[in-house]
């Protein structure tokens, strides 16, 4: 029989990179040529998209690239995912631009260093399994909520207008300081951003296996050029790009700085931590395959450090990316590391074409993904599947809106927590062999469960008690005064504990607390049915022989029973 330490997974097993994996299973050089196609292929994808939402988070397009070169290789090389495309994503932005805003760029790229730290630490320590229980409403609510504010960041790229001053960051002050500025609308930028997104749906519908994101950029950067239209660009805005990756550096760091910047630090590992992790679960049930949650873990905060020297914005698994790159017949890591290297070939070599593409192309570019990230049915569904999980992705959403994404993640992942607990609380049943006071129960009143043996509960001077159920802190409130209500009592109590799941330290101090006051008024207390780990917690709890006797079975406890009352009697 193999015990849980046989089973557990070693160090070397949790943390090596799924590349060693797959090197090791062999690595041929037909699947060298399928991952370098699939490389280009996320590339192209990658490349408008990396500018453009670098732009949207307030710093200037290349650092968007450097992400993807120097985060994406990190991610795909020393990550727990076959599969895993890392880079700039869009639900950094407004976290990323909030930082920039509050702290300036050196601030951001302290935070984004300190992120990775965290992010190390989490997956070193085995941490990651317990960012995969971030709620569903709660992942859907911020994701809705980020597609929001996102859209309306670009609203002033996709009309071209012209502000008299800096745009605001909260959305009701956004929309106003937009709403003023209507008048200064550009036909030209809303013509450019309408033909961009028309390329795009079209292309999506008709030829999906097409790169829509950079066609639709190359067509309009060509038109715009050609056309003479008075549209912003790269170039006008940002001077264009350069032509090669700065050597790493860090800004000054000292005691205070880092404690301004752990706050934005820590938002940018948890978010980076769900949604890599969740990006690795999609690219798991599109391949059937498994990652390895710590070890991505470790590689997201590798790569954000590196991303922060080499002065890139926050790193993380892109869905996107990913579905896109197990679409185009990835084999392994090596199409990220390629994705990777042909965004650097493209730095190296067309960067001088960049400063032609329209800023409102790249800005349709988000609007799509905006579009997309919304999860508008799933929104749906859930605000009509239970009153619950509607409050759940409505707090989260609204938070998520007009306060911060930070608060709206706790206050969501809270409230789901609360109502978890209340439903499990509900889940949990005590029956006794006697009605008890005041609730007189009708005999085929029993869940389902097997019934007792007539010998087992006609014996006047025994109750028999069932718990079943999770027998926790949410529900031992419950269970406690059920164990209170009997109407009589006996010489002896018998708790069948077969059908509890798990016991925790409130639940455990609970039967401490009924095992007390039995004893004060004489009768015993046997269990039975107890696994060894409730029993473990339970003695620890002061729940231990000789106030109370285990059994393995019905029969042994109401045995041992009917022989310490026999004792009693002839005592």
């Amino acid at each position: 029989m193999l015990t849980s330490a046989a089973i557990k997974p070693s160090f070397v097993q949790l943390f090596t990179p799924k590349l060693m994996t797959v090197l090791r299973e062999g690595y041929r050089a037909s699947d060298l040529k399928a991952d370098a196609l699939a490389g280009l292929t996320v590339a192209i994808v990658a490349l408008p998209l990396s500018m453009a939402i670098a732009i949207a988070s307030g710093v200037t397009p290349d650092r968007g690239l450097y992400t993807s070169i120097v985060g994406g290789f990190i991610i795909s090389a020393f990550g727990g995912s076959r599969f895993q495309i890392g880079g700039p994503a869009g639900a950094f932005i407004v976290l990323v631009a909030g930082t920039v805003q509050k702290y300036g760029v050196d601030g951001l790229l302290i935070a984004t260093f300190l992120s990775g730290l965290i992010l190390l630490a989490v997956g070193l320590l085995r941490l990651g399994t317990f960012i995969k229980y971030i709620p569903y409403p709660v992942t859907i609510g911020f994701t809705s909520g980020i597609a929001i504010i996102i859209f309306a960041s670009e609203i002033k790229d996709l009309l071209g207008l012209t502000l008299h001053g800096p745009e605001p960051g909260p959305l009701v002050a956004k929309l106003e300081t937009l709403g003023a500025a209507l008048p200064t609308i550009n036909p030209a930028a809303v013509a450019v951003a309408a033909v961009a997104i028309g390329i795009i749906v079209a292309l999506r519908k008709l030829r999906p296996t097409w790169p829509a994101f950079l066609i639709a950029t190359a067509v309009t950067a060509i038109a715009a050029w050609v056309l003479h239209l008075p549209v912003e660009t790269l170039g006008s805005r940002f001077g264009g790009i350069p032509r090669s990756l700065p050597m790493p550096h860090l800004p000054s760091v000292n005691a205070g700085r880092i404690v301004e910047l752990l706050p934005s630090a820590l938002a940018f590992a948890l978010l980076g931590g769900i949604e890599s992790l969740l990006s690795a679960v999609v690219a798991d049930s599109m391949t059937g395959r498994r990652h390895r949650s710590n070890a991505e873990l470790v590689a997201q905060g590798a790569a954000n450090i590196g991303s922060a020297l080499f002065g890139g914005i926050c790193a993380t698994g892109t869905i996107a990316r990913t579905a896109t790159n197990v679409r185009a017949g990835a084999r392994g890591p090596f199409a990220g590391m390629f994705h990777a290297l042909f965004v650097l070939l493209f730095m190296l070599i067309a960067a001088p074409l960049a400063r032609y593409i329209p800023l409102a192309a790249l800005a349709a570019i988000l609007a799509v993904v905006c579009w997309n990230m919304a999860e508008k049915h799933e929104f749906a569904t859930l605000v009509r599947a239970s009153r619950g999980d509607a409050l759940v992705v409505l707090t989260t959403f609204l938070l998520v809106i007009f306060r911060d994404l930070p608060t709206g993640i706790v206050a969501g992942f809270a409230l789901g927590t609360l109502l978890f607990m209340h439903r499990m609380s509900q889940s949990v049943a005590v029956r006794a062999s006697r009605p008890v006071v005041g609730e007189d129960m009708p005999d085929a009143a029993n869940d389902g469960a097997e019934p007792y043996t007539r010998a087992a509960t006609t014996d006047p001077d025994i109750v028999l008690y069932r718990i079943s159920g999770a027998f926790f802190f949410g529900s031992a409130a419950s269970v406690s005064a059920a164990l209170d209500r009997i109407g009589v009592h006996p010489k002896a109590y018998v708790v069948d504990f077969t059908d509890v799941p798990f016991i925790d330290s409130t639940a455990a101090a609970t039967m401490a607390g009924f095992v007390r006051t039995a004893r004060r008024h004489g009768a015993a207390v046997h269990l039975f049915g107890v696994d060894a780990a409730t029993k473990a917690n339970l003695e620890i709890h002061g729940v231990a022989t000789p106030d109370v006797d285990y059994n393995e079975s019905l029969e042994d406890a109401m045995r041992a029973a009917r022989l310490e009352r026999s004792g009693q009697a002839a005592a």
